[in-house]
């Protein structure tokens, strides 16, 4: 039982692994898009190419690199240490690259689609192993929950850390916008930006673009030390998740099996529509700030309101809510809960006022509440998913990858579709680069992808909440059986051994 139980060093030592995702996560989608339009000064198409080619790619390598993982061997180091540790560094240069400004004009949109989908596959081929690694370290479910609420905690305060370093270095520099109200007259974008070209010198953007690549060198030496600290204090243990009556099945008949799992398909189509909603919102909040009401100068500590949100973890109960499971720390089911429903008033209420910096504020608190309760939930859920399944299917072992990866692949996927639309949506609505103001019909449309859509998306992912079948009850019948299975899958080879030495 001893050797069960994980210190706190170990906890902390795996929670810190977390980070490096939450933080370039977070860099990228609050400033790519803008950075795309503004400081590369990429057409608004070819942006909306880049991120939508980006965000699918990503979403194809989760099963993919699940299905490599599914078939590596078992090293001195482990199955999925081996990931992490060889794919740190190169994620680390491609997300420099990402940042750096190329002297080339004719393959630019190359420059950024091939290096954000080499960065996009090499931290998958990071976080993948990661998730699955809570199913790893120990066999006791309060460890592994415990160990969990420790990586959500660092994990809230990559997300905090990413968009302070990211917003607070590049917001110290003024990013020089034109003011040329004739260029809206004009119907032909191309001509706009042609003319914008000629009349302003983009040398006014090198102090911009060096803001950027700085952060993006703090961002990458957090990304190596997190690494560091995660490979060297935790300890992947094989047995931890193993039955030793457990036989290994293919990693197609296992996927034909998890996808054939009810909760765990209701818990997939619950935080779709979760994920979508703050994605369009994370997405689109930078011009919205910047453009439609006008803060072009406070977007960075508005960012940092919505971190400041997310920290309603830290309170006393928030380390304790993956412990209870998928009701937590609010004893409710997801559908009843408070914090995913707070953000709903707020976004309707931002655009229908005029632009007003104080309610600017208090929207950003709410929403950031609402982001960390979504983002927090179906982490602490997969686990009782999987276990759930293992009751279901006791022969079965090895698909702890599949359930995480092809959770983010749908997840990913969905969005890298959305993300697409909604970066061409501004395009078509007249959107003008590096322009002081914008067009109304732009306006509108920002309102519509931070507001309306977000808010419909959570309404509905509310709804299907309430068919997710695994309540606190249940979840703790699971843990018992669980637990039984396992004391009579040992108990079972203790007597073969006892026999064969008997024979002996």
């Amino acid at each position: 039982e001893s050797r069960e139980r994980l210190s706190v060093c170990s906890k902390l030592c795996y929670a810190v692994g977390g980070a490096p995702y939450q933080i370039t996560g977070c860099a990228l989608g609050f400033f790519l898009q803008i950075y795309l339009l503004d400081v590369a000064q990429v057409d608004a198409f070819y942006a909306s190419i880049i991120l939508f080619v980006g965000r699918v790619w990503d979403a194809i390598t989760d099963p993919m690199v699940g299905f490599f993982i599914s078939k590596t061997s078992w090293t001195r180091f482990g199955r999925l240490m081996p990931w992490i540790m060889f794919s740190t560094p190169f994620a680390i240069i491609s997300y420099f690259l990402i940042w750096f400004v190329p002297d080339i004009s004719a393959g630019q949109v190359m420059w950024y689609l091939v290096f954000y989908c080499a960065f996009q596959t090499l931290v998958t081929c990071f976080h993948v192993p990661y998730s699955a690694l809570t199913m790893f370290i120990s066999r006791e479910q309060s460890e592994r929950d415990s160990a969990t609420a420790y990586r959500m905690t660092v994990e809230v305060l990559g997300t905090v850390l990413g968009t302070a370093i990211q917003g607070q270095i590049v917001g110290k520099v003024d990013t020089p916008c034109v003011g040329s109200p004739f260029f809206f007259g004009l119907t032909n974008s191309s001509v706009a930006m042609e003319e914008l070209n000629m009349t302003h010198d983009t040398g006014g953007l090198t102090d911009t673009r060096n803001a950027y690549m700085i952060a993006a060198g703090v961002i990458g030496g957090l990304y190596i030390l997190c690494a560091l600290i995660l490979v060297l204090g935790v300890k992947e243990r094989r047995e931890s998740c193993e039955l030793q009556s457990d036989e290994p099945v293919s990693f197609f008949q296992g996927l034909k099996l998890v996808m054939n799992h009810g909760p765990y398909i209701k818990l997939i189509a619950g935080f779709l529509f979760t994920s979508l909603a703050f994605m369009l919102l994370e997405g689109n909040f930078a011009l919205f700030c910047t453009y439609t009401l006008g803060f072009r100068n406070e977007f960075q500590n508005i960012l940092l309101a919505i971190m400041v949100g997310t920290l309603h973890l830290w309170l006393p109960g928030g380390l304790g809510y993956v412990g209870g499971g998928s009701q937590g720390v609010w004893g409710c089911q997801p559908v009843l809960c408070p914090p995913l429903q707070s953000a709903i008033p707020f976004l309707i209420l931002v655009v229908v006022l005029d632009s007003n910096l104080f309610v600017t504020y208090l929207v950003a608190v709410a929403a950031g509440i609402s982001v960390a309760a979504a983002f927090l939930l179906p982490w602490s859920m997969l686990p009782d998913v999987i276990d759930d399944f293992k009751l279901q299917h006791p022969s079965s072992r090895g698909h702890e990858a599949i359930f995480f990866s092809f959770y983010v692949f749908f997840t990913k996927f969905t969005a890298g579709v959305s993300l697409g639309i909604s970066t061409l949506s501004p395009c078509f609505a007249g959107y003008q680069t590096r322009g002081c103001s914008q067009p109304g019909q732009v306006h509108f449309t920002l309102k519509m992808l931070v507001s309306a859509v977000p808010v419909g998306l959570i309404l509905l992912s509310l709804l299907l909440f309430k068919l997710y079948p695994i309540d606190e009850e249940k979840r703790s019948k699971n843990k018992k059986a669980l637990q039984d299975l396992r004391e009579e899958s040992n108990s079972s080879s203790e007597s073969d051994n006892t026999e064969l030495a008997s024979i002996v």
